[in-house]
């Protein structure tokens, strides 16, 4: 993990065992999505931390004996870290966004909290998350016609929108559930085109029609796991090889890569496996010069290929 990565942890660190005092080091570890061995190792990291000086009495002093972890002289960082306005902003939006689905449409917990966050963050970061707009309406009564489905258990049929291959092509489900990922809602289902569990965006979804069929999943069906998103990259899948700069450091943290390289200067070189080109082609055009694909070459040409062609259409158009 980068410096850039583990700082911020730090400091969210010390001020939570200020105020908790004795705490365990498995529930700390689980409270902050480590391993035990890499809270030790933070532990250990802090222990060498603390005032210029760098005497014993300057660092910070944490123990760890038998799991009970005490932290003393860290006054001055105990006061947790406050949001930034691009942090608040994207806690903002994302709490908008569930405040739009069915399930949060009773009851104003969610509301207060949205409130209570917006006077805290200040003017900048409500004014900024009030402009971004997002869109959850999928196609017309595909969430309710969804969830008809899943309450009956019965099968669905679906005309369902591929990006990839820019097609509709006509499933038949058997639902399991909705779930929420990356932002976005999805029927996890299994799939009898592709014999096999599948995702399905609500918002991809042409038509949706439930069938007078009985759900009968296979027996060995299982859940999909979505813990890492919804990218799911295969071993047979083309090796790609992207080059970002600071800007474009997103992209190892959103996509699953199969190596990460530090090249300096906050630069980075990752490489991912692609399904299909076209979303490598729609995403070094979103990425701009924050990002370039190095390889294969014949995809580098592609999409040099896509962005003179764009190019070429705003100019005709301006």
């Amino acid at each position: 993990m980068s410096t850039a990565d583990r700082l911020p942890r730090l400091l969210a660190l010390v001020p939570y065992l200020m105020s908790h005092p004795g705490a365990q080091v498995p529930e700390v570890a689980k409270l902050f999505g480590l391993t035990e061995k890499q809270l030790v190792d933070d532990l250990q990291l802090v222990w060498m931390c603390g005032l210029p000086g760098h005497t014993p009495g300057d660092l910070i002093d944490v123990s760890w004996d038998g799991g009970e972890i005490l932290i003393d002289n860290a006054d001055t960082i105990a006061r947790p870290l406050r949001l930034g306005i691009d942090e608040a902003s994207a806690l903002l939006v994302a709490l908008r966004m569930l405040a739009e689905l069915p399930e949060f449409a009773e009851g104003d917990a969610l509301a207060r909290v949205i409130a209570k966050l917006e006077r805290a963050a200040g003017e900048g970061a409500a004014a900024v998350s009030s402009q971004v707009a997002f869109d959850l309406d999928p196609a017309p009564d595909a969430m309710a016609t969804v969830r008809q489905a899943l309450r009956a258990g019965r099968r669905l049929s679906l005309r369902y929108y591929v990006p990839g291959r820019d097609e509709i092509t006509p499933r038949e489900v058997d639902p399991t559930r909705l779930v929420m990922a990356d932002g976005r809602s999805y029927l996890e289902g299994w799939c009898y085109r592709a014999d096999g569990m599948r995702l399905f965006r609500l918002d991809r979804m042409i038509g949706v029609e439930m069938l007078d069929v009985p759900a009968d999943l296979p027996e060995d069906a299982e859940p999909i796991d979505i813990t890492d998103g919804v990218f799911r990259p295969s071993p047979t899948d083309e090796l790609v090889v992207l080059e970002l700069t600071p800007a474009g450091r997103w992209v190892a943290e959103y996509y699953p890569c199969e190596e990460v390289s530090e090249l300096g200067e906050g630069r980075l070189r990752v490489t991912l496996r692609a399904r299909d080109q076209g979303w490598i082609v729609r995403l070094a055009l979103r990425l701009g010069d924050s990002g370039r694909v190095i390889s294969p070459v014949s995809l580098a040409d592609r999409v040099r290929e896509t962005a003179s062609a764009a190019l070429a259409h705003y100019e005709t158009c301006v």
